[in-house]
């Protein structure tokens, strides 16, 4: 064969071959190849989960964990039953290799906190399947951009760029209100998590990172700064915080009428509210974009005069646009009992 038919066939194979994979810079720096045309989608944690159902529910292949009944009302009927695969990350990993092959994804994602541990746990991941595996920041104040990266990622640019402009609109919003809210004006809050409300977040931990954007003072935050923590009742009432969120039900029920609690600022006001949290955490569980929708409810809560909140509208409309399920009324105020101040 001649060098020159040899180019030709070369330039005409070129011309037809498909592009199979595109390079891509995640989070940690980390250079992946990524298919073009991306169909199924493995998420390693929750957060991850809960981007790409809001994106591409037709792509996700699965659930880290399979949905409650309560939780599965407030999906889309498309995606209720889909496989559990488990978790790669977190200490409460229980996806294996096994489980990850068998799902045939094109891709891997993972959406959260991003050091050495998870940048480690992707290249041993990707290097075991041969699936491309990326790490993607999910800081709450860099949604818009999560957004469009994934979206771009998925080949559903639209819909992310969609839903990242109404989540530019939320931040400024809520930015330009608490530019005008004196700190002397914003309250002190108590966030407990489990039944028993000792569990929180200190300083920067990423479970109390809404609170923060909101601009009120996390009081957990004077035991210094790290992730999840326990803490005593003693603690608490030394705070003596203006607002207590629940986690739990059981845990409201607890701070309402336990006597231990009750010289706490927050419980003598009756300022003692659950976080609403279908089908997935409006302030935590999991810190994902999901969150978006809490921005809403704590404007309401924690600044009834200085933002114009319509909360029941906010939800419904959040519901259409990003979990693309519609509210009934009574759907609307199961969602928010508990989480909102008596008429």
């Amino acid at each position: 064969m001649s060098r020159l038919l040899a180019l030709t066939i070369a330039f005409l194979f070129a011309l037809i071959a498909p592009s199979f994979a595109r390079p891509f810079t995640d989070a940690g720096g980390r250079t992946v190849e990524i298919p073009d045309h991306v169909t199924r989608v493995l998420t390693a944690g929750p957060p991850a989960s809960v981007l790409v159902y809001v994106l591409a529910p037709d792509k996700l292949t699965g659930w880290v964990r399979e949905p409650s009944a309560q939780e599965k009302e407030f999906l889309m009927p498309a995606v209720r039953d889909l496989p559990t695969f488990g978790r790669l990350t977190g200490q409460g990993g229980t996806a294996n290799m096994e489980a990850v092959l068998a799902a045939k994804p094109d891709l891997i994602v993972d959406v959260g906190t991003v050091n050495a541990t998870y940048i480690s746990l992707a290249d041993k991941v990707q290097a075991q399947t041969g699936i491309p595996y990326v790490l993607i920041d999910g800081s709450f104040a860099k949604t818009p951009e999560t957004l469009r990266q994934v979206g771009d990622l998925l080949g559903v640019s639209a819909r992310a760029g969609e839903l990242a402009t109404y989540a530019e609109t939320g931040l400024k919003t809520l930015n330009d209100g608490l530019a005008k809210i004196p700190a002397a004006d914003r309250p002190k809050v108590y966030y407990g998590r489990g039944p028993e409300g000792l569990e929180t977040g200190l300083a920067g931990s990423i479970n109390l990172e809404i609170l923060e954007a909101v601009g009120a003072a996390n009081v957990a935050a004077a035991a210094g700064k790290g992730g999840l923590t326990n803490v005593s009742l003693e603690q608490v009432l030394g705070w003596n915080p203006d607002i207590i969120l629940a986690a739990s039900p059981k845990f409201a029920a607890t701070a309402k009428s336990d006597a231990g609690w009750a010289n706490i600022a927050a419980v003598k006001a009756g300022k003692v509210y659950t976080t609403p949290s279908l089908p997935f955490g409006w302030f935590d569980s999991p810190p994902g974009i999901n969150r978006l929708l809490g921005v809403s409810w704590l404007e309401a809560l924690l600044y009834p005069k200085a933002f114009n909140v319509d909360l029941k509208s906010d939800t419904k409309s959040f519901f259409k646009l990003f979990y693309q399920v519609d509210l009934s009324d009574a759907q609307l105020d199961s969602l928010l009992k508990g989480a909102t101040p008596k008429p």
